[in-house]
């Protein structure tokens, strides 16, 4: 059997067609169904990933199909799995401390103002902060993610930690 050129998407020209003509529409239909909240960009990397992989059962008349049924599980499977965190996120663990009730009450206010000050933070100070505090990467990691210098990241990172300061005292 015969196999034209165009009838495997393997090949690598015409995946690159593929993606050029259906990525915009395919993020376009992700982020108007489901909004931003589940990152709609990765989820059609994840698609076009998916349909590389399996290029060599798939043929070009049925990739977009393919494409935009794979992006949409992808999605149902994150919004389920956002349902499961959230509801453990609700969940109050059934153990006693001895802590006082005032002092739950201080790290409730305390950890509002603090996510409050990190949302008030450019969004460079806050992509770096973040990267660096709460992924725990270093600068030089940060820098070549951010495609960026170190000193930029010092930089984002110290003016970050200035502006939370101001933000909330005793921090």
């Amino acid at each position: 059997m015969n196999i034209d050129i165009n009838d495997n998407i393997c090949n690598e020209n015409l995946f690159s067609t593929l993606f050029t003509k259906y990525s915009k529409s395919l993020h376009d239909f992700l982020y108007y169904k489901f909004g931003e909240s589940f990152n709609p960009k990765d989820k059609v990397q994840d698609a076009f990933i998916k349909l590389w992989e399996n290029c060599n059962t798939i043929s070009p008349n049925k990739a977009k199909s393919y494409l935009f049924t794979v992006a949409n599980n992808l999605m149902l499977n994150e919004a389920a799995h956002q349902k499961v965190v959230l509801k453990y996120q609700k969940e109050k663990p059934k153990t006693s401390t001895n802590e006082t009730p005032e002092f739950i009450l201080e790290g409730d206010e305390y950890m509002k103002k603090l996510q409050n000050a990190i949302a008030n933070l450019t969004e460079a100070q806050r992509t770096a902060f973040l990267l660096n505090r709460i992924e725990g990467k270093k600068h030089r990691e940060i820098a070549e993610l951010l495609d960026i210098s170190t000193k930029a990241v010092e930089k984002r990172i110290y003016g970050a930690l200035k502006k939370l300061r101001e933000d909330i005292e005793g921090i």
